[in-house]
Order: C-alpha cells, then structure tokens, then sequence
C-alpha cells in the first residue's frame, strides 16, 4: 500500500491547523503590520517546491507557501473579527 497521499493529507491538516493560533497572535501582539513576512515566505515556499524533487516534500512546501498566503487575509479579517468584539484587544497596543 502507498501511504504518502495520507500522510500528505494528515500533514495539510496539521499545517493549515497551525496557522490559526499563529494568525490571532500575530495580530493579538503586532497588528496587521507583520503581512509582508506571511507574503515573502509563502513565495519561498512556493517557489521551493519547484525545485525540490521529492513529491512529498514538495506537496508540504507548496501547501505550507499557500496556507502563509491565505495567512494574510486571515489576519486582516482576525482584525475585523477583533473589531466585533469577537476576539479580544491587546491592550498594550495602540490601534
């Protein structure tokens, strides 16, 4: 049996699960200011996998580079959601 499409998909799930504390901290501590970090390594990371020849390796370095993509939006809507009141203010931080 071949497990390397579950284990590519366990994997996904694990990355995409360890963006969500990543993005409200990052806009718990330091705003939206920080977007530019999530865009450059979610290009590196894309870009990586185009030259990594192990599939798998690969899928995870794609998958990772896309999920620091959506990473971005997340953390302008984590800011609207904190907004809302859903979420709460950091109060050391200035808005």
């Amino acid at each position: 049996m071949y497990f390397e499409g579950i284990l590519i998909g366990f994997c996904t799930f694990l990355i995409i699960g360890s963006f969500h504390p990543v993005v409200i901290k990052t806009e718990y501590y330091f705003g939206t200011r920080p977007w530019w970090i999530f865009l450059l390594l979610g290009l590196a990371g894309m870009i990586s996998a185009l030259f990594i020849e192990s599939t798998f390796w690969s899928c995870l370095s794609a998958i990772t580079g896309f999920s620091l993509l959506w990473s971005i939006l997340e953390l302008f809507e984590q800011k609207e959601r904190v907004k809302k009141g859903w979420f709460p203010k950091n109060p050391k931080r200035k808005y």
